[in-house]
């Protein structure tokens, strides 16, 4: 069967979300024949299994659902590769496991291709359930402030094949999509904004200190600015995280004191360290919940972010070989 477009699902080993997402595609008001592609990042039987059960949802509404196994390398630049090279249709649609498209979401954008865009960008809600959420709830909702994300994005697969798709260096989901972008405005794509192709990424709950584990993704940001340097400071980050520095120069100050028993130097090292990581705190705290758990987590893991995310950026530095901090 020929399709008109091709969405690519990257997954892995998360069946209740895969579902539940498989669910809104099947409901996709549509005209034309179309394909759901899963790239399975773990190629599991079970996920093979799951796909095979669920096919029959998509041929009443003129749709076949596909599985793609992802082998050699992996992350969801890589499955998302593996996906979007099985394809069949010329308009390639993207999102993610754990989101929910509106059933006219794969409509607006394949409209918006074939009346002459390269790439389209739509619109992400995340909802949040409280009037005070918890900072990983309100850092997760800035995702709906995003310019091109790949939980709701679409190219024409000429141009994907043009660019080469994704960098699969970006081996865990940061960045990618933001590579994706700034290639194809480097290679003069015409890339527009579709608020009517709409897609909700409902927020998950998240384990305590889910923000020290996010910190190890901060490598990447030095293979994007490796990449696309004027790009990156116009549109990511202006300056460096200039703060984070200052946090970890007085940890580094207090501890050349205390190891040379310069106590002046010391406490004036623990004095700056204290009030960086205060008004780091406050910020987190500063209309997100004040529940005492989530003040305790806010509290500890202003502590530890700021070295961890220095750590990490040297780090993609000397593992991309450019000067970033």
């Amino acid at each position: 069967m020929s399709a008109r477009a091709s969405v690519v699902v990257p997954t892995y080993l998360r069946p209740d979300l895969l579902e539940r997402c498989l669910d809104a595609l099947a409901a996709q008001v549509f005209s034309g024949a179309h394909e759901v592609i899963v790239a399975d990042d773990a190629a599991s039987d079970a996920t093979r299994g799951q796909v095979e059960h669920l096919a029959g949802r998509f041929l009443a509404n003129g749709a076949r659902l596909r599985y793609v196994p992802v082998r050699g390398n992996h992350g969801p630049a890589a499955a998302r590769n593996a996906g979007w090279r099985a394809a069949q249709g010329e308009v390639v649609a993207f999102t993610d496991d754990d989101c929910l498209p509106d059933p006219a979401w794969l409509a607006a954008g394949v409209r918006a291709i074939e009346a002459g865009a390269d790439a389209v960008s739509g619109r992400v809600i995340v909802p949040l359930g409280s009037v005070q959420p918890t900072d990983y709830e309100r850092d997760a909702a800035q995702l709906a402030q995003a310019e091109f994300v790949t939980a709701n994005c679409f190219c024409r697969r000429s141009v994907l094949t043009a660019i080469g798709g994704f960098d699969e260096r970006f081996t865990a989901a940061w960045r990618e999509d933001s590579d994706l972008h700034f290639n194809l405005l480097r290679g003069g794509y015409r890339v527009l904004a579709v608020p009517d192709a709409v897609v909700v990424h409902p927020v998950r709950a998240a384990p305590w200190g889910a923000s020290i584990r996010q910190q190890r993704k901060s490598q990447f940001n030095a293979l994007l600015y490796k990449k696309h340097p004027d790009l990156y400071r116009q549109r990511i980050q202006r300056r460096p995280p200039m703060p984070y520095y200052a946090a970890v120069g007085s940890i580094g100050l207090t501890a050349i004191g205390a190891a040379f028993r310069r106590r002046p130097v010391a406490l004036v090292g623990a004095g700056i360290w204290g009030a960086t990581t205060a008004r780091f705190c406050r910020r987190r705290l500063r209309d997100t919940s004040h529940r005492p758990s989530h003040v305790a987590e806010m509290a500890l893991t202003s502590i530890m972010i700021p070295p961890l995310s220095v750590g990490w950026r040297l780090l993609g530095a000397l593992r991309y070989r450019i000067l970033f901090v």
